[in-house]
């Protein structure tokens, strides 16, 4: 067993501990935050003695009122990190009073830098300090975790990444009721991680290269992570970035950890230095924390069917910006995620060393198809596809996350397409690339195979199903799994097609008496019109109406027309179509009828050949076209169930006859 397993093992020990005053799904809120204090303990240790003695130098020198700026230069370029403490607690001392644990721990984390404390303010770990006390176990909880050796010179900052990214995984799928909020199953992010660079082989083999990655919901970091460790794997020379923002206290808390807990590296590559990147807090869609910067990868789960009624009325403000392509329903902001990531795309101008973005995101099927033509979510598609930056879409299969089943897909979108995929869309069918949980977590039931897999505790081989997929969708050709389009193949013209208002005339007492209620003082046009016309069914309202104009002593208004015709006349089919010029006709709202015309398709030849012949009196009005985009994705990838034979039936039949019988005999 590793050194990294071992302290995994080690600190999963621990957990049990907390049986009892904590449920197993809440074991996170205590392990999180004391894995990343012990680190942090760890990494301060050789520097403590020079911190504290400067310190007390800086308060002498500015009496007590030291220059935060001043305070930081000074403590971080001894502790040779992004962080400090001046308390005089450390782990070993914490143990020294058992009766002021509480008090003692509190005071040894605000002798922290500011950037450390905020982490566990957003972790509300105060909270948990007193209430772990309360229950008679904080003493032995910190006991224990002095006995885990987390120094540098044990645990690098890579094996720190690992255990750390390790525990956030199984505490989230203990919690796998809410995980969805913010976690993604490890095969789902490596294989958007391998999306995002599949086309990037000259980068990934080039040195000294610096990229920017951003995950603007990137709860507790899993992702970046990820990101970060393929390049490591993949050309250790590459210096990646990694950007994050999350709204979640508790997630943004421990994506922050992640980040500083790996710690800074005074090694160089080529003429960087080693950096990490920055993890703010703030709701993405109202509070942009990276708005002036742009990015050469993003990456993102969006919660699916995020209701976003609160923030509308600053999203409506953001229309010229960020949203500027369109606002999807208020109960689905999955697509307003999409278009702020899209906000992030590095120009693609290659003269000026600027080499456009990859962005690759998870959405449930809904932002492929709902909403039509002149819609916010057909308007925002339209944007993107014409725009040529929709590259594919990848099926999931079911059953994949831990609070849901329903069908997911991965979008992959860049500025930079090769040039084989400019102007085309490739779908990829990935539903039966999976293989069946030993166990399932919550409504996970279902993994696609990794390959060889370390968790941390145990090593097992899966057939590698990552691969397979990259493979294949790399090779860019049409295959039982993928298939090719061009851009203009999902989208399509809404054109109205009109039919003719058709009405009938007849007088009666009972529409006379309706008509004269609303309008008494045309008695004697009535009358006259009634003994001129009789009442007789005529089928042709347009010589009525002549007739009625001659008649009428008085000119009618157009209001009187119309409540006139509302009363005396009735739709028929058989009658005359209704003109409202020499070779124009009204149209019947009634018959109204759209059409969804394919782009590549000419909509007269269209209308002639599939409208004419089944309704010889309609006409479009193009005036009212909209061009809309839809992928219906189970379109492309329909295969018809094979049919049973009638032998089979009847023996399934026969059966289900049996059990109910066996039912109402017992």
């Amino acid at each position: 067993m590793t050194t990294h397993q071992q302290h995994i093992k080690f600190i999963w020990d621990i957990a049990d501990l907390l049986r009892g005053p904590y449920r197993p799904p809440q074991y996170e809120r205590v392990m999180l935050p004391m894995t990343v204090l012990r680190r942090f303990d760890s990494v301060l240790e050789n520097s403590k003695s020079d911190v504290l003695q400067e310190f007390e130098s800086l308060k002498v020198r500015y009496k007590g009122e030291i220059p935060p700026s001043i305070l930081s230069s000074k403590l971080e370029k001894i502790t040779g990190q992004k962080f400090y403490n001046t308390s005089p607690f450390t782990f070993e001392k914490l143990k020294g009073a058992p009766d002021s644990i509480a008090q003692d721990l509190v005071s040894y984390i605000n002798g922290f830098s500011p950037n450390v404390r905020r982490i566990f303010e957003y972790f509300d770990f105060e909270k948990e300090i007193f209430a772990m006390n309360d229950a008679n176990i904080l003493y032995l909880i910190v006991s224990e975790f002095a006995k885990v050796n987390l120094h540098p010179s044990l645990v690098s900052n890579r094996d720190m990444g690992l255990i750390f990214e390790n525990l956030i995984r199984r505490f989230n799928e203990l919690a796998n009721e809410t995980a969805g909020d913010h976690f993604t199953p490890r095969e789902i992010i490596k294989l958007m991680v391998n999306l995002l660079f599949v086309d990037d082989d000259k980068f990934l083999r080039d040195k000294y290269h610096l990229r920017k990655i951003l995950d603007p919901t990137c709860g507790t970091g899993g992702m970046l992570s990820e990101a970060k460790n393929y390049l490591k794997q993949n050309n250790s020379d590459i210096i990646l970035l990694t950007y994050g923002q999350e709204y979640n206290k508790r997630a943004y808390a421990t994506a922050a950890s992640d980040l500083l807990i790996k710690g800074r590296s005074s090694d160089k590559v080529g003429k960087y230095e080693q950096a990490e990147g920055e993890i703010k807090f703030g709701d993405t869609l109202t509070e942009d924390q990276f708005e002036d910067d742009t990015f050469d990868y993003l990456i993102a789960n969006p919660p699916f069917g995020v209701d976003w009624k609160k923030q509308k009325p600053q999203i409506d403000r953001d229309k010229t910006g960020r949203f500027e392509a369109g606002l999807p329903r208020v109960n689905d902001g999955a697509l307003l995620f999409l278009q702020h990531m899209i906000s992030k795309f590095e120009p693609y101008e290659p003269k000026n060393k600027k080499f456009g973005s990859r962005l690759a995101i998870v959405f449930s099927g809904s932002p492929m198809f709902s909403g039509g033509a002149g819609s916010g979510e057909s308007d925002i598609r339209k944007w993107i596809i014409e725009n040529d930056w929709l590259e594919g879409i990848i099926a999931l299969p079911e059953q994949m996350f831990y609070n849901t089943g329903i069908n997911t897909y991965i979008w992959v979108l860049t500025n930079r397409k090769s040039k084989n995929r400019k102007g085309k869309i490739q779908l990829f069918d990935a539903r039966e690339f999976y293989i069946q949980m030993r166990k399932s977590q919550g409504s996970k039931r279902r993994k696609i195979g990794e390959g060889e897999v370390d968790d941390g505790i145990i090593h097992v081989m899966e057939p590698n199903q990552i691969a397979e997929i990259i493979t294949e969708y790399g090779q860019f050709d049409n295959t039982t799994n993928a298939k090719l389009f061009d851009n203009e193949d999902f989208g399509f013209t809404r054109v109205t097609v009109e039919r003719p208002l058709r009405l009938k005339y007849q007088m009666t007492a009972e529409r006379k008496l309706a008509f004269l209620d609303a309008c008494p003082h045309l008695l004697d046009d009535v009358q006259t019109i009634d003994k001129k016309l009789g009442q007789e069914i005529l089928m042709d309202w347009n010589k009525v109406l002549k007739d009625i104009k001659k008649i009428s002593e008085q000119k009618w208004s157009a209001r009187e027309l119309v409540i006139f015709r509302n009363v005396f006349t009735d739709k028929d089919p058989e009658a005359a179509k209704v003109q409202k010029g020499k070779n124009d006709f009204e149209a019947d709202a009634d018959l109204r009828e759209f059409e969804n015309v394919p782009l590549k398709i000419d909509i007269d030849t269209y209308f002639k050949n599939e409208v004419l012949p089944f309704a010889p009196d309609a006409w479009t009005d193009r005036s009212k076209d909209k061009v809309g985009y839809e992928i219906n994705f189970n379109r492309y990838f329909f295969k018809n169930a094979e049919n049973r034979s009638l032998k089979v039936i009847n023996k399934e039949l026969s059966e289900i006859e049996k059990e109910i019988l066996e039912l109402l005999n017992n």
